[in-house]
C-alpha cells in the first residue's frame, strides 16, 4: 500500500499541524502533543474523532501538535488535511 500524507497547519502561538497518513494497524489512532494537553486533552481528542467519523475515514492515524488552538481551528486544520490526504 502506498504510503498516503496529507498536513495542514503549522507549530505557531494559538494554532496546531495536523498530519494524517495510513495507519497500519486497523482503527483510528490519535496521537496529541498539546502545550495545553493538560487542561483540554479530552477535547481536542474528540474534536479530532467526530471529524474522522463525520468524514467515513477510517484505518488512519492522526498527529496533533497543538499550540493553543481552539477546537474550530482544529477542525479547520483537521478538514484540511484530509483533503490533501485524500487528494482531493
Amino acid at each position: 500500500m502506498k504510503m498516503k500524507i496529507g498536513m495542514c497547519g503549522s507549530i505557531e502561538s494559538n494554532d496546531c499541524l495536523i498530519v494524517i497518513k495510513n495507519n497500519k494497524e486497523n482503527g483510528n489512532h490519535i496521537i496529541i502533543n498539546s502545550i495545553v494537553g493538560d487542561f483540554f486533552y479530552e477535547q481536542i481528542y474528540e474534536v479530532i474523532a467526530i471529524t474522522l467519523k463525520e468524514k467515513n475515514l477510517n484505518n488512519v492515524l492522526v498527529e496533533c501538535t497543538d499550540k493553543g488552538a481552539l477546537d474550530y481551528t482544529i477542525k479547520a486544520r483537521l478538514l484540511c488535511a484530509i483533503e490533501r490526504y485524500l487528494g482531493e
